[in-house]
């Protein structure tokens, strides 16, 4: 069952402008914390980084991977930077029109290059450590708006990315170098009439993209592009809606009979599309996430809209290991995005690692205490391992794993305490600072709006030394208003790099 065409990307919704309302009520009641945190937290940040030390990750060695791997923060590992003092070293901005909104999906990093995709085209803008803030590098126009992005990325920097040229449906696939801007492949997805931008995921595995829809699927080899399998809904009541890549490749499938929609998680052979083990989701649940294709983690709704609790599963066989509950957490599985683009695989409150699942909790209510914490949970067992708290006005999100640390970016409310990239060991309790930097506000004016890091809108990254922040949506905060907007901010070491 299809959702119907999906809305025009560049006309203004209700939702839109609900949530847009909402985002501005947010950033007062941030304003009137950063009043109460200068006065609370004069110096603090300063005084942190003396305290935790620099040594860093100096134990962990980054494993070779070969350049058609997935790109996995588990295997390369990130070093502390000579210096924790941050600048900038990538600032783009769009020309918005007021009144108007432009989405912006993806986004990705290599060593050279961070990519952008807005609308209907693709742009790479080359970072390192020069106080260059705008230097496009490369554009590749699309035959159409973007449909559907992965989050992953090879090694060697490609990503495939879903668009739509007929229509309203989504019907090519194409495979970019990151690095260059070059287009490799390009393909027509078959049967994909009703694959829309409401309901197309796309997923990278090693040598293998695959794709989903409410009434087909297809892989593609990574290298070539040359079709490996497909299905079609046909007369089948069971359908896969998305995968979840990296590592492994998972599938979600949904099932309706009777009136009830039930849901199963498959491990496939990628090349094959064969079911290695099967899941079966509890009745009553009513959306499944896939954060982690290896080890296999589920984030459900149990009997709500939103996620109530995560579900770890063996990779060998597919058994439940262990069920965590997210009473207390946040796992931003639904970002801005309103359901487009993909987000079987997207949920940015949450990493996961070899034997640990971190979680961000809720924020807190009481304003003097810690603004919120991250959980390590045991994998295998579902049980509570260890905590990273955030501090008064500066909560944190888990970001990426390194190696068997997690890198954590901590943020800040006010102009006094510096925002931070933080690398943090969950056996030890160890933190050790990787950046520290202010991100421009609508103040100031030389950088053309505010820089947003908030999980539900905007994507935070942290690759080969640099942390990138870049929204899903390109806006206006006064839409009243034409003129720029950040659409990608980047933070460096102020050092000598590696």
């Amino acid at each position: 069952m299809s959702f119907g065409p999906p809305p025009s990307m560049y006309t203004q919704s209700a939702l839109a402008a609900d949530q847009s309302r909402s985002r501005r009520r947010r950033r007062l009641l941030g304003v009137l914390a950063a009043v109460v945190a200068v006065v609370l937290c004069v110096g603090a940040g300063l005084l942190w980084y003396e305290s935790a030390g620099r040594t860093g990750h100096s134990d962990a060695k980054a494993a070779k991977q070969a350049p058609d791997d997935v790109r996995d923060g588990r295997e390369s590992v990130e070093k502390a930077p000579v210096s924790p003092e941050g600048q900038i070293v990538v600032n783009h901005t769009e020309d918005i029109l007021a009144d108007k909104f432009r989405y912006a999906p993806g986004t990705w990093a290599t060593d050279k290059i961070v990519a952008r995709t807005v609308a209907d085209w693709i742009a790479g803008y080359r970072v390192g450590g020069s106080m260059d803030t705008d230097n496009r590098a490369w554009k590749l126009d699309l035959d159409g708006p973007v449909c559907a992005v992965s989050r992953d990325v090879t090694v060697d920097g490609r990503t495939p990315v879903v668009i739509q040229t007929s229509g309203s449906s989504c019907d090519q696939v194409l495979m970019v170098d990151l690095n260059t801007g070059k287009k490799l492949w390009q393909r027509k997805i078959p049967s994909s009439e009703f694959a829309y931008v409401t309901n197309t995921n796309v997923a990278l595995t090693r040598g293998v993209v695959a794709i989903a829809w409410d009434q087909g699927s297809a892989a593609y080899d990574t290298d070539s592009g040359k079709r490996l399998w497909n299905t079609t809904l046909a007369t089948s009541q069971c359908h896969d809606t998305g995968y979840a890549g990296g590592p492994a490749l998972l599938a979600l499938v949904a099932c309706k009979q009777a009136g009830e929609r039930t849901y199963r998680v498959e491990k496939l052979e990628p090349r094959t599309g064969k079911v290695a083990w099967s899941y079966s989701v509890s009745k009553g649940v009513q959306q499944v996430f896939l954060p982690s294709a290896d080890p296999p983690v589920l984030a459900v709704a149990a009997g709500d809209v939103s996620v109530t609790d995560l579900i770890t599963l063996d990779p060998g066989n597919g058994e439940r290991l262990a069920t965590i509950s997210l009473k207390k957490y946040e796992p931003y599985c639904d970002p801005e995005t309103s359901g487009f683009f993909g987000v079987v695989d997207k949920c940015s409150g949450i990493v996961t690692g070899r034997d640990r699942v971190f979680v961000r909790s809720k924020d807190a209510d009481d304003p003097l205490k810690p603004a919120n914490h991250i959980t390590a949970f045991d994998v295998r067992k579902g049980t509570v391992v260890a905590t990273f708290t955030g501090r008064a006005f500066q909560p944190v999100l888990p970001v990426r794993m390194n190696g068997d640390h997690l890198i954590v970016y901590r943020g800040s409310l006010d102009a006094v305490q510096p925002a931070a990239i933080v690398d943090w060991d969950p056996r030890t309790g160890k933190e050790t600072p990787f950046l520290l930097f202010h991100l421009p506000t609508e103040e100031d004016k030389p950088y053309n709006g505010k820089a947003e890091d908030d999980p539900r809108f905007s994507v935070v990254l942290y690759q080969h030394g640099r942390a990138f922040f870049a929204p899903y949506r390109l806006e206006r905060e006064d839409t009243r208003k034409a003129g720029p907007v950040i659409s990608v901010f980047g933070i460096g070491t102020a050092g000598l790099e590696h």
